[in-house]
């Protein structure tokens, strides 16, 4: 049985720090503006370990040592700070729209670092991937470019259920084309325009349960 994490919210005037975590600089950036926003009270650090993570496909001792490894990094990073750890934002493509799948990755992920991690997980397992996430903001998209407008189909979905959502923007979102590194950027014009976090057009249970994750901290 897993073990339920430790509180490592700190005392006194110690610093804290959430540690994020993420199979891309670009993933890693979108889910820190996504966590300042969110954790409107939070007044620590939000810092990212840069490695590239590889866990949704990994199992037993390779998953095990992989999580180690990346709890590791985060302790090490707050005792760089001098920092309690607050937190950890882990973040990874699921490329699939299965919601068994899922599910059992979500739980499997879920169980290896409470297992290990003595701070609370916010898991960012998005379906199919990042831009899934993004779709539910369709208004920020102008707003980093005046060419961009998210068309009607792919508006007020279950983004969890639109396969490789990026290349649907790449082909659909008008010009200049899409590039991953737009992420970010369209994640801080939603936060702008007071969509994002907290209220998404559509739906996608991903999402959801990732934001459920950080108001539970």
């Amino acid at each position: 049985m897993s073990k339920a994490p430790k509180s490592t919210k700190g005392s006194g005037s110690r610093a804290r720090i959430i540690v994020v975590a993420g199979e891309s600089s670009n993933d890693r950036e979108a889910l820190t503006h996504l966590v300042r926003a969110h954790l409107t009270t939070f007044t620590g650090k939000v810092a990212s370990i840069n490695d590239q993570v590889a866990l949704k496909d990994a199992s037993g001792t390779n998953l095990s040592s992989r999580v180690t490894k990346i709890v590791q990094k985060a302790k090490a990073l707050a005792a760089k700070e001098k920092a309690d750890l607050h937190g950890l934002a882990m973040h990874l493509d699921l490329d699939d729209v299965s919601r068994g799948r899922y599910d059992a990755v979500r739980a499997k992920l879920r169980a290896e670092f409470a297992d290990r991690c003595p701070a609370p997980l916010a898991l960012a397992l998005a379906t199919w991937e990042t831009e899934g996430w993004l779709l539910l903001f369709p208004d920020a998209f102008p707003e980093v470019h005046a060419g961009w407008t998210v068309p009607q189909q792919l508006r007020n979905r279950d983004t969890a259920q639109i396969r490789s959502p990026k290349e649907e923007l790449q082909r659909r979102l008008g010009s200049p084309r899409y590039r991953e590194s737009d992420s970010q950027t369209v994640v801080q014009a939603a936060v702008r325009l007071g969509h994002a976090p907290a209220k998404p057009t559509g739906s996608n249970h991903s999402y959801r349960d990732f934001l459920d994750d950080l108001t539970a901290w």
